[in-house]
């Protein structure tokens, strides 16, 4: 697979993450604050997603989504943190971490492929931008 093909299948894999994550969390979450702030951030991976698998098409590449296995794990496992700690900064902190992840991964793919398509790179640096505003946007939370 191209470098080209890895970043937008990491974008587009990172933002349903992103996705799934804060559809199930609205569910969960009773603070307005928060609940707004995560309305906020859904709308922004929603953009990210669509951005990456018209990306993906226009390039000729497949999506490749997150497999159910990975599905299924965030799902129980985001059911079993809230269920003991339903906190909003217990909520902020899951979502940081989770964030911090992306932003690591973002960082060391967008290195690996410095020979990719600048409009495809571009993507990835404005991801992981969205993920370090999030990140700071949550501390609030905590």
């Amino acid at each position: 697979m191209s470098g080209d093909a890895e970043l937008l299948n990491f974008i587009y894999q990172n933002s349903q993450m992103g996705v799934d994550t804060i559809r199930q969390l609205i569910g969960v979450v009773e603070d307005k604050d928060l609940k707004e702030h995560l309305k906020t951030q859904f709308q922004g991976y929603e953009e990210f997603h669509q951005a990456a698998k018209e990306l993906l098409n226009e390039h000729g590449y497949d999506e490749k989504g997150l497999g159910i296995m990975e599905k299924a794990r965030t799902y129980f496992m985001i059911n079993l943190q809230t269920m003991t700690d339903p906190s909003v900064s217990h909520i902020a902190s899951m979502l940081i971490t989770g964030s911090s992840m992306g932003i690591v991964e973002a960082i060391q793919k967008y290195r690996q492929y410095e020979d990719a398509d600048p409009k495809i790179r571009d993507l990835m640096d404005k991801l992981r931008k969205f993920e370090e505003y999030n990140m700071e946007k949550l501390k609030d939370f905590l």
